[in-house]
């Protein structure tokens, strides 16, 4: 949940929509760049197969240890990068509808990468056997949907940003906030986290995030921040040419390139001798809400790969709720996701970046309006509202 919040997110909304959520978890030490390299390469994953046979049997037997002591559960969550958990649900628990939160696609994400034939063949086979054992599968946008079959049971359920994003946005302003508070009713369900999630704390969280009211900006610095992990799809390169392209324009605002990645040595390249460009290989999860909150812009993505013309990314979603002006690329799951909440420019396209930075910097009231629009937007993106229909959803299959 440190590096991938998407599983949390769930369970916090699903909370305070009122359903029990228990977490089974056996977590595997893999760090994202092994889990990327297994995607690419997947031959390696006998290299940790035993591994994974081991936790499978704890998860086993705290799965039927808690049905023992409970009773079967109305649903089973298996969260983000699920694809080998979901098999083992689908086992341990017949006849309780299985939903898998299956925001990637294995072969999609391989190919993405620069993998081709055979790896990619296994890897599009290892996504159809993950669907076909969920009951329902969850997917982030329209393009993700329709890459499943026809008869697979799906549902889009935006990715959404945690509380700690708004809370950041909220303290780093001046102004007035209010809280709401969600309201629930009864009703029950398991997340398996599995080997995929860090363990975290089951307690319920009845709070809701704090929501900004009016803003002032005042807090803010004037820089441009962006933060991931350096992917095709994220096009980090495309930023380091804005950079530039800004620089000869004898403009030099402050970059904060935050991540490491495929790209990362390339973005160095691009960007050497930019004096405005800090790059920071890592900053630790509980500390990104609050730095990025502190930036004016916040940047999205900007590839021209097939996968990153397919996803709304969760930095744009965080970014949002930290109240940033956010600047992503002009992308039909975006635009459709996200109407004038961000400001969008063509993907690859440097130049249409730097304008739009430049646009923003040199008009105080056009930065203000954006992040003005950020903020109300996000407001559509919380736990509790992203999880709605999904809490119908298990109420419905309940026995």
């Amino acid at each position: 949940m440190r590096k991938h919040p998407r599983v949390g997110i769930l369970i916090d909304g699903l909370r305070k929509n009122g359903c029990v959520v228990e977490e089974i978890n056996r977590p595997l030490t893999l760090s994202t760049a092994q889990r990327v390299e297994i995607l690419k390469k997947p031959w390696k994953l006998f290299g940790f197969a035993w591994n994974l046979l081991g936790l499978w049997r704890g998860l086993r037997r705290d799965a039927r240890a808690w049905m023992k002591r409970n009773g079967r559960p109305d649903a089973v969550l298996v969260g983000y990068m699920g694809h080998f958990d979901v098999l083992l649900a689908h086992h341990v628990f017949r006849g309780v509808p299985i939903i898998l939160d299956h925001l990637i696609f294995a072969g999609d994400t391989a190919k993405d990468r620069g993998a081709q034939g055979l790896k990619v063949k296994l890897l599009k086979r290892l996504d159809r056997m993950a669907i076909d054992a969920a009951t329902l599968t969850l997917l982030d946008t329209r393009e993700h949907q329709a890459m499943c079959k026809p008869g697979d049971e799906t549902m889009v359920v935006p990715v959404g940003a945690p509380d700690e994003w708004y809370a950041a946005g909220a303290a780093q302003d001046t102004s007035t906030a209010t809280a709401t508070t969600a309201d629930g009713t009864d009703g029950t369900a398991v997340s398996v986290a599995g080997t995929q999630a860090a363990s975290a704390n089951a307690a319920e969280q009845s709070s809701a995030p704090i929501r900004h009211a009016s803003r002032s900006h005042a807090d803010r610095t004037a820089d441009i921040v962006f933060y991931g992990l350096y992917t095709p799809l994220q096009g980090v390169p495309v930023i380091a040419q804005a950079a530039r392209e800004l620089a000869s324009r004898g403009l030099t605002p402050k970059f904060t390139l935050i991540g490491k990645g495929q790209d990362y040595a390339e973005v160095r390249r691009i960007a050497d001798g930019l004096d405005n460009v800090e790059f920071r290989e890592w900053v630790e999860p509980e500390e990104l809400p609050a730095l990025v909150a502190s930036h004016a812009i916040s940047l999205g993505i900007f590839s021209t790969t097939p996968k990153g013309l397919h996803v709304v990314p969760n930095k744009v979603y965080q970014s949002m709720a930290a109240g940033c002006a956010v600047i992503t690329s002009n992308t039909a799951p975006q635009r459709r996701m996200l109407g004038d909440g961000v400001v969008y420019v063509a993907p690859g396209d440097p130049v249409a970046l730097a304008d739009a930075i430049e646009r923003l910097l040199d008009d105080p009231a056009a930065l203000c309006e954006a992040q003005q629009a950020a903020v109300a937007t996000a407001q559509s993106f919380t736990d509790d509202k992203i999880t709605r229909p999904l809490t119908e959803w298990i109420r419905a299959h309940t026995r």
